[in-house]
């Protein structure tokens, strides 16, 4: 039998092009193997832009102090001690030189007087490490990659969905995808494909991701024979816009609260500084001037200034708004205040002529304009009001540390939907070096494995055609289930009952809820032809959507703690001692149902525990010991 779809044939075939997919194609193209770049929207269309703050690095252009020792530290400080070490240092090690390479490709950041890249301080990094391009950053990372890459003969896929990968044997042999504006399938042949479709956060009702993030990367590599980890781990960000309508979601950087914004609740109150963690005390100002002064790099009664309450994690700054809404005490729409009135006079009193609004407009540029045009509302005069909203999950496709490769082999994954080095919780900024540092990794590993393999692999046609059976299905039936109705639901019930704040009840009737979902969608109907059919595209991605959800409710109730970005109301405390040491890994069983087990993580080497224990005060964290 022969395949009847048009066939294209590469040595690396990769998924997403967004920073981590762009940078795993040209790192692959650059080893002089044949390179397919496909994108599920147009090229340039990726959730990276929404990474506005900046790209973390220790580059040690602002404070001399920073090293890749503090960062590695700081890192696993965030992702408390669950992160893939050997991850966690090589992005560490690895992100300066990513960043100075994206330099010399023509990335124009923002500089320092003396004219090297200037860093601004973000929640969780002891020292001003954030290269930005003022709120921009994802854009013109994006843009450079794009601008770079274009060059270097790689073959760009747009507006093409991938949604079955084949495997000859064992290993990786290619994908069938459709085309979105026509409906025609076709095949993709390759040795090795590259994972980069970025995240899940379209399994909820409030997020910041755009409609591309349906767990795509995920759900193929799942269905693969791939292992997943860290579901359990999902991150909201602190500041999304909940009103007005028109911007509800759209992400409100980290860098507002890096230059001085301030969280308020509706009787005025600076919240964050009533709830500090004990492991983040020592890092965290006294009050309001110090946290001021550390915005500007400067000392505090004879001694460094230390961050204000707003830059602790986002797991905790997430938290304490929620608190502050369930208790009363939030903004009218269900959130609270970020503001920069109180920077801006506080700054007023120190420089002469200071002009607020100009001041913003240089600092913000984006999210001036943005919210200017958008929703009528200028940030220089008026608070914005902001709550939690789906923003990045830790957990995805388990992957070698040093290649990126999984257990499938051939199939690598990297950015967002590779798990490991983030653990827990995500320190902001770090997901652009990652996508830099392990898009370079599994671009290089890919294309070696390629070049050690001679012919293509055999593709079956008959699971080809089963493929496009199961695509086509919703039209050959008259009468259904609508797919909105299902996305639309399952959003709910993810926001509702496995969101920030989790209990077993409720999750254990998610999971109930998330099964008759899962039967109804077998039941689901579209009408029209297969020309850019959005019916049609809702109802392939209830697959994925549905898949990652019970993956996030199943690790969510075996991890029974809190920790980092999973919080167990039934469970408020971390429990190290049994559950510091391992990650929940989740794998498809034999029989097709979702298996999850705990993996001990793997012993730290002297050296890095001799770092943690040093920019701990002298004390290992009771995960180490």
């Amino acid at each position: 039998m022969s395949i009847n779809y048009p066939i294209y044939e590469h040595d690396v075939l990769v998924i997403g092009a967004g920073g981590a997919g762009l940078r795993a194609a040209i790192e692959a193209s650059a080893a002089g193997v044949s390179v397919g770049l496909v994108c599920k929207s147009l090229l340039g269309k990726a959730h990276t832009v929404m990474a506005e703050g900046g790209i973390a690095a220790a580059l040690a252009n602002v404070d001399a102090r920073d090293n890749w020792k503090v960062h590695f530290a700081d890192t696993m400080r965030g992702g408390q001690y669950v992160n893939n070490w050997r991850m966690a240092q090589l992005h560490a090690q690895e992100a300066p030189a990513r960043v100075k390479e994206l330099e010399a490709w023509g990335a124009v950041f923002d500089r320092t007087p003396d004219g090297r890249i200037l860093q601004r301080n973000f929640g969780g990094h002891k020292y001003p490490r954030l290269a930005h391009v003022g709120d921009r950053t994802g854009l013109e990372l994006i843009r450079t990659l794009q601008d770079y890459g274009i060059h270097r003969g790689i073959s760009v896929y747009m507006e093409r969905t991938v949604f079955r990968l084949f495997k000859d044997g064992e290993r990786i042999a290619g994908a069938i995808a459709y085309d979105r504006e026509r409906g025609r399938f076709v095949v993709f042949r390759a040795k090795a494909i590259v994972l980069a479709t970025g995240g899940v956060g379209r399994a909820y009702k409030i997020t910041s991701n755009s409609w591309e993030y349906t767990g795509d990367g995920h759900t193929l590599a799942y269905d693969a024979g791939a292992e997943l980890i860290d579901m359990e781990f999902v991150q909201f960000h602190p500041t999304g816009m909940v009103w007005p309508p028109g911007v509800r979601g759209i992400l409100v950087t980290e860098g507002v609260r890096g230059e001085g914004g301030v969280l308020r609740n509706s009787q005025g109150e600076r919240f964050m500084f009533r709830d500090i963690p004990d492991n983040y005390k020592a890092q965290t100002a006294e009050n309001e001037e110090e946290g001021f002064l550390y915005v500007l790099a400067e000392k505090y009664q004879g001694r460094d200034a230390r961050r204000p309450p707003e830059l602790l994690t986002r797991d905790h700054v997430a938290r304490c708004i929620v608190r502050e809404v369930k208790e009363g005490r939030g903004s009218p729409h269900g959130g609270v205040f970020l503001e920069l009135q109180t920077f801006s006079r506080w700054y007023a009193q120190r420089v002469k002529r200071f002009d607020p609004v100009e001041h913003w407009k240089k600092k913000l540029p984006s999210m001036y304009h943005q919210f200017k045009e958008l929703a009528g509302l200028d940030i220089t005069r008026e608070p914005m009001e902001v709550g939690p909203t789906t923003h990045y999950i830790m957990g995805g496709v388990r992957v070698d540390s040093d290649t990126q490769m999984s257990r499938v082999p051939g199939l690598f994954a990297c950015g967002e939907c590779a798990a490991g080095i983030n653990g827990a919780n995500r320190l902001g900024g770090n997901s652009l070096s990652d996508l830099l540092v392990l898009g370079k990794r599994a671009g290089e590993y890919a294309a070696r494995y390629a070049q050690e393999r001679t012919g293509l692999p055999v593709i079956d046609a008959g699971q080809v055609e089963e493929a496009a059976r199961w695509a086509l299905a919703p039209f050959e039936r008259s009468q259904g289930e609508n797919p909105f109705q299902l996305q639309q639901e399952l959003q709910e019930l993810m926001q509702n009952l496995v969101g920030i704040v989790r209990r077993e009840d409720e999750m254990l009737r998610a999971l109930e809820s998330i099964e008759q979902l899962r039967r109804r969608a077998q039941n689901v109907a579209v009408s029209g032809n297969r020309e850019y059919n959005p019916g049609w595209h809702t109802a392939l991605d209830l697959h994925s959507l549905l898949t990652v959800s019970e993956a996030i409710t199943r690790a969510a109730l075996l991890r029974k703690e809190s920790r980092g970005a999973q919080f167990r109301d039934d469970y408020p405390r971390k429990d190290s001692a049994q559950y510091g040491k391992v990650n929940t890994v989740i794998a498809k069983g034999p029989d097709g149902r979702m298996q999850i087990r705990w993996e001990p993580i793997p012993p730290m080497p002297q050296e890095l525990l001799d770092i943690i224990r040093e920019e701990n005060g002298g004390v290992l964290p009771e995960e180490l010991r």
